[in-house]
């Protein structure tokens, strides 16, 4: 996968940072650099190209439109990264919330067919119908069966409607029942994931890339399948024989041109750093984050402190920005260096979120608020 972030007015001299994340398997680490580079420059296949929907600052996501069954039903569909099943509420389902477009009704589908059990799946109570179960970090869950029919990716795409695995919802917890979106589109590593079920049919390049519009404008665009790759493009690997995520390796972060004064060994956990779209706050470990926080404030002590947005969270914020006042900061990852500035009006918080589920436990999240438009760095 490649993510693109839209380049600041103060880094307009800069070329557009490019973050390749290929699809891969074990044998993958054995593939010359050259090899891969090439790839992600190379065609071949259509690419369905998908306009990317909502922002961070009203609803903490980012969406794309996806269409299942014949005749079409549309679904508003968080693009998530870390995860691996792409759902949405089935008509059936009796522990579901109100989202943005009715619930998917397999009957009035021609094209629809359940998963029926096998060896791989796990079964429903009467043996007839895969199932599936995700829970996320936030303590949120979605459960239901698997169902084959015929997905489209909307009028701009080049790739043609294809059928695909996903899942038809009939519980949901936590924040996915309170959402206004009607469920995710799982773009991870795994059997189920949207992805790997387009790139083994053959029908895509195994990369897709994300754009975001950011808080102020809002959108964005999401390709997938292959892209030409600039011939500047700077980049890092992903190693998918260490993790299931997409994940790179962080080095250090530099906030006003100096290093944090950290272990970079605390950035190497068991999964390293995991880029996930469908995440809208950063995470840091604990001595990284008091390290950042720190090292900000330092820089900005002349700023008033405000409140943050959601009082159930001790944020550390700030308002009244001015140009020289707030700090650059950059992260350095292998072969890659992320700057980003602060300008004039700016306005950032530190966000602070304790988390005691295993997939997160010591970390702490922050995020820059830069102008209405959060920087995600994950």
């Amino acid at each position: 996968a490649a993510a693109a972030g839209s380049p600041d007015r103060t880094a307009a001299s800069r070329p557009p940072l490019v973050l390749p994340l290929t699809l891969s398997y074990p044998n993958a680490s054995r593939v010359a650099s050259s090899r891969s580079r090439r790839g992600l420059a190379e065609g071949g296949h259509p690419s369905a190209r998908m306009r990317l929907h909502d922002d961070l600052l009203t609803n903490g996501y980012y969406t794309t439109r996806l269409y299942i069954g014949t005749p079409p039903q549309e679904f508003a569909l968080i693009v998530d990264s870390g995860s691996t099943v792409t759902y949405v509420p089935c008509a059936s389902c009796e522990q579901c919330g109100n989202h943005q477009d009715p619930r998917f009704q397999p009957d009035l589908s021609s094209t629809y067919s359940p998963v029926k059990c096998n060896v791989d799946c796990n079964c429903n109570s009467d043996k007839s119908q895969c199932t599936y179960e995700r829970q996320y970090a936030e303590m949120s869950s979605s459960s239901g069966v698997l169902g084959e029919d015929i997905v489209s990716f909307g009028t701009e795409s080049e790739l043609k409607p294809q059928r695909a695995v996903f899942g038809c919802e009939n519980s949901e917890t936590g924040d996915l029942f309170s959402q206004h979106a009607d469920g995710i589109m799982g773009l991870g590593r795994g059997q189920l994931s949207i992805m790997d079920q387009l790139v083994d049919k053959g029908v895509i390049g195994d990369s897709f890339s994300m754009c975001y519009g950011g808080m102020d404008i809002g959108g964005g665009a999401m390709v997938l399948g292959a892209m030409p790759a600039p011939p500047d493009m700077v980049y890092t690997h992903s190693n998918a024989v260490r993790s299931p995520y997409y994940n790179i390796e962080l080095k250090e972060i530099h906030v006003a041109g100096k290093p944090l004064r950290v272990d970079p060994r605390i950035f190497d956990g068991k999964h390293g750093t995991v880029l996930d779209s469908g995440t809208t706050y950063a995470y840091l470990p604990e001595q990284a984050f008091v390290a950042f926080k720190d090292a900000v404030t330092s820089k900005v002590h002349p700023l008033k402190k405000i409140r943050g947005p959601d009082p159930n969270y001790k944020d550390i914020c700030f308002a009244g920005a001015g140009r020289g006042t707030s700090p650059s900061y950059q992260r350095y990852f292998q072969r890659l260096t992320w700057y980003l500035e602060m300008d004039r009006s700016s306005h950032f918080h530190l966000k602070i979120i304790y988390s005691g589920t295993p997939k997160s436990k010591g970390l702490i999240a922050w995020v820059c608020s830069k102008m209405g438009k959060i920087q995600q760095l994950y």
